[in-house]
């Protein structure tokens, strides 16, 4: 077997294998920060969740597909290595960078939720008062 097709079999493996590990784990711990930015409505933290995941697999495995494209042939052991280096470290930084991307977004919305939150008096109004001549 050709040693370009050996390292593109790895590649895909561990590639497909760490952007399904890191959109299990967004998944699971991301469902209580978007319950906390949606105010508690359990329901719509579900569906933005499973939102957010389906386009975390789309991004990210349309550019491990892209990226697949090898340089040339691979000619030894030492090349499988060092072309599986680079491949999976520009994957992990674009995972790394989904992730970020994701948590900025969602903390400015939820950072908004808050302000509003604060804007709204604890207590409704109980009546009126008159301004004084002297103030």
């Amino acid at each position: 077997m050709d040693r370009t097709v050996i390292a593109y079999v790895i590649y895909l493996v561990v590639s497909i294998g760490l952007t399904v590990w890191v959109a299990r784990t967004l998944s699971r711990n991301g469902r209580v920060f978007l319950s906390d930015v949606l105010h508690g409505n359990e329901k719509l933290a579900d569906a933005v969740n499973h939102l957010l995941v389906v386009g975390f697999y789309l991004v990210n495995l349309g550019f491990v597909a892209l990226y697949l494209s090898g340089d040339g042939t691979i000619a030894d052991t030492r090349g499988i290595f060092e072309a599986l280096s680079t491949k999976l470290g520009v994957v992990l930084l674009v995972l790394g960078v989904m992730h970020l991307g994701n948590v900025y977004v969602l903390n400015k919305i939820r950072r908004r939720g808050l302000m509003e939150r604060e804007q709204l008096p604890p207590v409704p109004p109980q009546g009126w008062v008159a301004p004084t001549a002297g103030a």
